[in-house]
């Protein structure tokens, strides 16, 4: 599965952005979806995460800013981040996987000044 990140960039505190992540398969034959992010100087670390019948899953520290999605028509995962804050500032990685591995996209960066 290839996968590409896309949608980073430099944003103001308070200010929103959209990632987005093609998939070069259809995203209903995977087992999971999920956005990671790694900040300088940090371990990569799961942002959000959602695979089919479950309910999503986000990490406490951006949970009722950010919403994980997905459009199975484009095969393509989003992540909505609302309300950013200059401690989201990292490259974020989306990541998918099936039953035998798990795949990594190039990563995007996303900086949030203060």
């Amino acid at each position: 599965v290839q996968l590409q990140a896309s949608g980073g960039g430099l944003v103001q505190a308070g200010g929103s952005l959209r990632l987005s992540c093609a998939a070069s398969r259809s995203i209903l034959s995977l087992n999971a979806v999920a956005w990671y992010r790694q900040a300088p100087g940090k371990q990569r670390e799961l942002v959000a995460t959602m695979s089919s019948g479950a309910n999503p899953y986000y990490d406490d520290y951006v949970k009722g800013r950010f919403t994980i999605s997905s459009d199975n028509v484009k095969d393509t995962v989003y992540l909505q981040m609302n309300s950013l804050k200059p401690e989201d500032t990292a490259v974020y990685y989306c990541n998918a996987k099936t039953q035998w591995a798990s795949y990594w996209g190039q990563g995007t960066l996303v900086t949030v000044s203060s």
